[in-house]
């Protein structure tokens, strides 16, 4: 079914030169500074939203406001209403530990509570929690990589009410565990849990935790985080799990369209990104894949998609974590082997990739965070890196180390823990500390 090209969003991404030369700045931020209560920021959108940042970095080793000692993780922090949140494994034995939900004070780093319980991990890469928590209205919610929901008090660390998957839905773990951070619209938690009888997705009461409403059978739950955007004048909650990308009514979880795009492995992680009335998915083995879906009903059909289902011989876009920008011109993201690729939104043709701001090598990470007219990159080696990305290539301004990569992986040290951008600062982690950096520009 063909969509009227005048009701794709007109908004692009406007690529500028930035103008150099700030210090790194050693002063706490005003009080006013944006928070990262979630996965993706404030927006979801894993955009910094802030102004009055550093245009350059010092080389060497970032400065830090504060460093506290944590335990093992995949899972990126949160920050919300001056206090950090953060979910580690410690006290490993074997396979055995407790996974910790943290709180730390953002100014300085103080401890304010804990609550550990414990597992015993039967997932592969156990070392530690994936999901970022979601903090709002005073209330903290978690997810373990086991399958351990809690929504705590985010000022004192109270229970008000806690899940297990396995126990409450049956769920069988996916390989790598229960990643995908949970969502808050409105009054509703939605969440991944892959349980039996059509609980692929609940919603629970976020305040009570009980369940409202549950959607899809899908066997397999994969990993990336739901979504709600808006098409025409229909919000719809955005599922991509190993079967299908599936569009739900976010009120009851009924089916608005389904787009069938099974991958291998279950490897569907990087959250769907919207441009538009285009909804884009990159997937480790099976490449990227364009959705055009209509404005005037519920519906979606394919624009395009890569040709390649093999993570060597790519010809798109195949990330096994990183989320991608994408815009109504150009798509940037990190594919299967650490190429950072520009590929034309419309065709899904390559347009250059370069390794400069990455290595090479199986399941490279970095994670890629737009802020005004550059953008900040995260790599796996635990670089923070200002550039720029045009269609014209890959522009590097400045680089230094955020964190020290702490996890083998593939015969390489590696960190990957998506950083918090807050506060004017970025609170980052590995396996053996949290940190906050301040990157204010001096006034």
């Amino acid at each position: 079914m063909p969509f009227s090209a005048k009701a794709r969003s007109r908004a692009a991404w406007r690529l500028a030169i930035v103008t150099p030369l700030a210090l790194l700045c050693a002063t706490h931020p005003p009080a006013q500074a944006d928070d990262w209560p979630q996965w993706g920021g404030p927006q979801r959108d894993c955009v910094w939203h802030e102004t009055g940042l550093v245009e350059t970095l010092p080389p060497g080793l970032l400065p830090r406001v504060w460093s506290v000692p944590v335990g093992e993780g995949y899972s990126g922090p949160a920050v919300a209403a001056g206090r950090v949140y953060l979910t580690d494994f410690s006290n490993r034995n074997g396979s055995r530990g407790n996974e910790r939900v943290l709180c730390f004070d953002a100014d300085t780093g103080k401890e304010h509570w804990q609550h550990a319980y414990p597992v015993q991990y039967e997932i592969s890469y156990p070392a530690g929690p994936r999901a970022t928590p979601v903090v709002a209205d005073n209330r903290v919610y978690t997810i373990g990589a086991m399958g351990n929901m809690f929504c705590f008090d985010a000022t004192n660390g109270t229970i008000l009410w806690e899940k297990d998957f396995r126990r409450d839905f049956q769920t069988e773990l996916p390989t790598w565990g229960m990643a995908a951070a949970p969502l808050v619209d409105g009054e509703q938690l939605i969440t991944l849990v892959g349980g039996r009888n059509g609980a692929t997705v609940v919603s629970f009461d976020r305040k009570t935790g009980r369940e409202l409403w549950r959607a899809l059978d899908d066997p397999q739950v994969g990993y990336a985080p739901p979504v709600i955007y808006t098409f025409g004048q229909r919000r719809q909650l955005i599922i991509w799990h190993p079967d299908a990308v599936t569009s739900l009514d976010p009120l009851n979880g009924k089916v608005y369209w389904n787009v069938p795009f099974a991958v291998k492995s279950g490897l569907c992680v990087p959250m769907p990104r919207q441009e538009g009335n285009r909804l884009f998915v990159t997937a480790f083995y099976n490449g990227p894949l364009m959705l055009e879906v209509s404005p005037d009903e519920p519906a979606a059909r394919i624009a395009w998609k890569g040709h390649s289902d093999s993570e060597i011989k790519t010809d798109g876009l195949h990330s096994i974590m990183p989320t991608p920008i994408v815009n109504r011109t150009h798509i940037y993201g990190i594919c299967s082997y650490g190429q950072l690729r520009c590929l034309d939104s419309q065709t899904g043709q390559r347009i250059w990739e370069t390794f400069a701001a990455t290595g090479q090598g199986r399941w490279w990470n970095a994670f890629l965070i737009p802020n005004g007219d550059r953008v900040f990159i995260h790599n796996e080696q635990g670089d923070l890196i200002i550039a720029q990305l045009s269609p014209q290539g890959y522009v590097e301004r400045s680089r230094s180390k955020l964190v020290e990569p702490t996890r083998d992986v593939a015969r390489r040290q590696t960190i990957w823990s998506h950083p918090a951008f807050a506060m004017k600062s970025v609170f980052a982690r590995n396996d053996k500390e949290l940190v906050r950096v301040n990157l204010a520009a001096t006034p």
